[in-house]
């Protein structure tokens, strides 16, 4: 995504979004038109790839209701938007593909909508997250077990755009750098979010927030002990005193990062989490760590939930958020994406009456009663 001026806005509606091409110019006839085949012909299967660690969260309904209800099918619309904030250069890219059987031209998996989106927050240049933005989709969708086994698909796939991205600084050294990645698929009813970095993805369950991602920073005891365990320290809450991210593609020229297998301190190999979504489920954000900076996962939930309700256009909700971000002093680039499930606005939420049971003691009674009395004479 190209870096715009510190007034200066990017705006890219739903399924009209494609994604920025970063490999221009002598470097992709060098590395994608000669070398797509070269490429297809090495991206096999990542040797440092293991099993995703996977979140299952499903939601038990009734055996009577799940009989009476016909099955719920999300209605996706989405917008996204991205402002420099305070830095000097943008260095956040994203992707927004509201139908990817349409755009790809391939044969829909099934009932309902074949949607994906992405943040990616660059660091040190731009040229890794363009990179991952233009092409892990298509790593998804070239995957033999696509789309049977999608969380399996979508780990594999960000170790392969980790190498390839690795093959292409080997030919251009002047692309080194990194970046954070989060995407979102929704396949049917399916939503999965995979997550290698700090942006940060929360779905909005009846005005509830639900995180679906974790932000992976060195400090996190979790990740600490990752990276103790691959020869990496924190230091000061950076991983080897260089980076504030525990997890991130790219990033092959910093030493003792990652080796020529992948494996090291700083991983590639995503989170993933799988949900079902339900029809109480009213829209998705996607943000960068600018975004959640500055915001809480609940605060965003109901500034966007109030913004959907007045206008009910997510693109100008995302400019809402990002907005709202600057004026919180937001020192980052920042870029989100908003997806709602349904064509209309979350409902109004009925707000329980407070029930609150009263008592009288006996004297009370009795004096109640004298003065009836005393009223009657």
């Amino acid at each position: 995504m190209e870096g715009c001026g510190r007034g200066g806005r990017e705006n890219v509606g739903s399924s009209e979004s494609r994604p920025p091409n970063p490999l221009a110019g002598a470097f992709r006839q060098g590395f994608l038109s000669a070398g797509d085949t070269a490429i297809r012909g090495t991206l096999v299967r990542h040797p440092a790839l293991v099993t995703a660690i996977i979140s299952d969260v499903s939601l038990e309904l009734d055996e009577n209701e799940q009989n009476s209800k016909p099955e719920f099918c999300p209605v996706v619309r989405s917008g996204s938007w991205s402002d420099i904030g305070f830095r000097q250069n943008m260095e956040d890219a994203y992707v927004c593909c509201d139908n990817f059987a349409d755009e790809y031209s391939i044969k829909s998996s099934g009932e309902g909508p074949n949607a994906f989106y992405g943040v990616f927050d660059g660091h040190g240049g731009k040229h890794a997250a363009d990179f991952v933005c233009s092409n892990l989709l298509r790593f998804i969708m070239e995957h033999k077990e696509f789309p049977d086994n999608i969380e399996k698909v979508v780990a594999s796939a960000f170790l392969q755009a980790d190498t390839a991205f690795a093959e292409a600084c080997t030919i251009d050294s002047a692309l080194s750098s990194g970046t954070t990645a989060l995407v979102a698929l929704i396949v049917g009813r399916s939503l999965v979010v995979a997550n290698a970095g700090d942006c940060r993805a929360v779905l909005c369950r009846r005005g509830k927030a639900i995180e679906m991602s974790c932000d992976h920073k060195p400090s996190c005891i979790r990740e600490k002990k990752r990276i103790e365990a691959t020869g990496g320290y924190v230091y000061d809450g950076y991983l080897n005193g260089q980076l504030n991210v525990a997890r991130a593609i790219g990033d092959w020229h910093m030493e003792g990062m990652k080796d020529p297998d992948g494996l090291g301190p700083l991983s590639a190999e995503p989170e993933v989490m799988e949900m079902q979504l339900t029809p109480e489920d009213e829209f998705l954000i996607i943000g960068c760590d600018g975004i959640w900076d500055v915001f809480r996962s609940q605060n965003a939930v109901d500034f966007a939930r109030r913004k959907l309700q007045e206008h009910n256009d997510p693109t100008t909700c995302c400019r809402d958020l990002v907005d709202e971000a600057i004026k919180r002093k937001s020192s980052d680039n920042l870029a989100v994406v908003v997806v709602c499930f349904d064509s209309k606005p979350p409902p109004a939420l009925a707000v329980p009456r407070s029930r609150v049971h009263r008592s009288i003691s006996a004297e009370g009674l009795k004096e109640l009663q004298s003065f009836l009395d005393g009223l009657g004479d």
